[in-house]
C-alpha cells in the first residue's frame, strides 16, 4: 500500500490484492448471510464464484450456532422485519463473542424512519465494516438524507469526509461505492478506480458485494486492506464483464464469470 504524493490516497498493490485473492480461494471462509429476499441468489452465486462458501441460514432458532461456526457475516438490511431483525441481532451478538468480523449493509438509509431507528441499532453493535453508497454513508453519517430508494444521489467523492468521520466515530472501516471505491478507517483512506456502470443495472451487485468484504474479512486480520481487496476484486469483475457483452442480463453472468476467472487466476 503506497500513497501518492498528488492526491494522498492509499493504493493497494496488485501484489497484495493477488495474495488476499490466493487467501480468499485457499482457505475458502464460509460466509453467514443474513440478506434481503431480492439478493439472496446473485449473493451465493457471486461467493461460490469468488471462492468461498455461502450459507443463508436465517432462522432466529438455529442462527447462534450457526455463527459460532462462521468465518464471516453478512448483515443486509434491505428487506427487514421482525423476524429476520432478531435473527440478525442473535447472528451479531454471536459474531461479537467469538470476534468474527461482521459486515452492516445499510440499505435504503436515510429514506424511512423506521428503517433509520433499525439501522442505528446495528451500527451501536460495532460492525467491522460499514459498506453502502454515497447517499446511504452520508445519511447515517448525519450528513444527507438518503437516496431514491436504494439508489444513490450523491457521489462517491461527496460522501467521502461523511465515511471518515464515521469511520473515526463507530470506530469501524468505511467502504463507500460509486464511480471511484473509497475505503478509510479514518486515518488513511485507499481508493479504488475502474469497474463500470453497467454494473448498477443488475440487482444486488452491490448487497452482494457487501458479502464479499465478509469473505475478505475472514482471511486476513488487515481489516482495511481486506475490504479494499474486495471492491478491487468487484471493480475488475466489472471490467471484464463489460468487455464481454453490453447488456444487463448477459453482463450479471459475464461477471460471476469474471470473479471466478480473477481469484481462480490469482491462486495458480
Amino acid at each position: 500500500m503506497t500513497v501518492t504524493s498528488q492526491n494522498q490516497f492509499a493504493k493497494l498493490s496488485p501484489e497484495r490484492f493477488h495474495a488476499l485473492c490466493r487467501a480468499l480461494v485457499t482457505q475458502r471462509p464460509l460466509v453467514h448471510c443474513l440478506t434481503n429476499e431480492v439478493v439472496q441468489e446473485i449473493t451465493a452465486n457471486v461467493l461460490l464464484a469468488a471462492g468461498t462458501s455461502p450459507a443463508m441460514v436465517v432462522a432466529p432458532d438455529e442462527v447462534d450456532d450457526f455463527a459460532r461456526i462462521a468465518s464471516g457475516l453478512l448483515i443486509n438490511l434491505g428487506t427487514p422485519y421482525p423476524d429476520r431483525l432478531e435473527a440478525m441481532k442473535r447472528a451479531v451478538k454471536t459474531a461479537n463473542t467469538t470476534q468474527t468480523p461482521w459486515v452492516l449493509d445499510p440499505v435504503a438509509a436515510g429514506v424511512i424512519p423506521w428503517r433509520d431507528e433499525r439501522i442505528d441499532e446495528f451500527l451501536a453493535l460495532k460492525p467491522t465494516v460499514i459498506r453502502g453508497n454515497a447517499s446511504e454513508i452520508l445519511a447515517i453519517a448525519g450528513m444527507g438524507q438518503g437516496g431514491q430508494g436504494v439508489d444513490s444521489t450523491d457521489s462517491s467523492f461527496s460522501a467521502l469526509v461523511a465515511a471518515q468521520e464515521l469511520a473515526r466515530q463507530t470506530p469501524c472501516i468505511v467502504a463507500v461505492t460509486g464511480e471511484k471505491d473509497y475505503v478509510t478507517d479514518g486515518s488513511t483512506t485507499i481508493e479504488i478506480a475502474g469497474g463500470h456502470i453497467m454494473a448498477t443495472l443488475v440487482v444486488g451487485t452491490g448487497c452482494s458485494l457487501s458479502a464479499l468484504v465478509a469473505g475478505f474479512l475472514a482471511v486476513d486480520a488487515n481489516t482495511l486492506e481486506a475490504t479494499a481487496a474486495a471492491m478491487m476484486l468487484a471493480k475488475r469483475a466489472e471490467e471484464k464483464a463489460f468487455s464481454r457483452t453490453q447488456a444487463p442480463g448477459s453482463f450479471r453472468a459475464a461477471y460471476i464469470d469474471a470473479l471466478y476467472e480473477i481469484t481462480q487466476g490469482a491462486a495458480q
